[in-house]
């Protein structure tokens, strides 16, 4: 795609100043918000990672939520969370042109130099046993990113846009180029489902077929990282046969 694809029609965008956290705010916007709609801000005072973690949220990142309200079961509205990997990957070739720069870490980061550019958090509100608002959370190491040691031991660093490539993009450019790109997946899943998000992730998924670590809360599970099957589940080959692993944090 081209980063000057046009904004999606019947998406909503709504720029901020400073939030708590986008997706905190999307939610709260919601019952206003019949419609899918982007809230990007220009700071966050509480953003958020996977497992509560704090996300540094300094003014020239990005940090933006879309907010949708599926119809699917959970399970099928968790899978949004590769289209939101695809779409960032697009959005970053579309403005740098450097497609062989970006790789996909499961269950849902973007690399850049093998770095950590990117992360997305889904969170969901239900209504019954369904979802009725779905929120994903995006935050791109635009300008800044993190320093080495405030991450995780064995965490990949982040990287920044900026330090990896030169490269000044502002969060309402690389906006832009997300909401288009994100629309095109979103109608490809809707209308093919998540096979052909499946085939485009593992197209560019990083450390394919080689050894990775995968941890849950429980246990730490050693071998190769052979695919992902068709709920999303990462699929790890050990000595003693394969494994699908519907969340862990992973570590190469």
């Amino acid at each position: 795609m081209s980063g000057n694809a046009p904004w999606p029609e019947g998406v909503g965008r709504q720029l901020l100043d400073t939030v708590d956290s986008t997706n905190a705010h999307a939610f709260r916007m919601a019952p206003h918000q019949p419609g899918p709609c982007w809230f990007l801000a220009g700071e966050q005072t509480a953003g958020r990672g996977r497992r509560a973690r704090a996300w540094a949220s300094p003014r020239g990142n990005f940090h933006g939520t879309l907010l949708l309200h599926p119809a699917e079961p959970a399970a099928t509205v968790a899978l949004r969370s590769f289209a939101a990997a695809l779409a960032l990957r697009d959005a970053f070739v579309s403005l740098t042109g450097l497609p062989q720069a970006f790789q996909l870490k499961w269950p849902n980061d973007v690399l850049l130099n093998g770095g950590k550019v990117a992360g997305i958090l889904l969170e969901s509100a239900g209504a019954g046993q369904g979802v009725a608002q779905l929120a994903i959370g995006i935050g791109v190491n635009l300008i800044a990113s993190p320093d080495a040691a405030q991450v995780e031991p064995g965490a990949l660093p982040p990287v920044s846009l900026l330090a990896e490539t030169g490269l000044r993009v502002t969060p309402e450019a690389f906006l832009n180029a997300l909401a288009p790109a994100y629309a095109a997946w979103e109608q490809t899943f809707t209308q093919h489902g998540f096979a052909p998000l499946r085939r485009a992730w593992l197209d560019h998924a990083a450390r394919l077929g080689e050894p990775i670590r995968a941890r849950t809360g429980t246990e730490t599970r050693d071998g190769i990282f052979d695919s992902i099957d068709e709920t999303g589940a990462l699929i790890l080959r050990q000595s003693h046969g394969s494994v699908a692993i519907p969340a862990a944090e992973v570590f190469f």
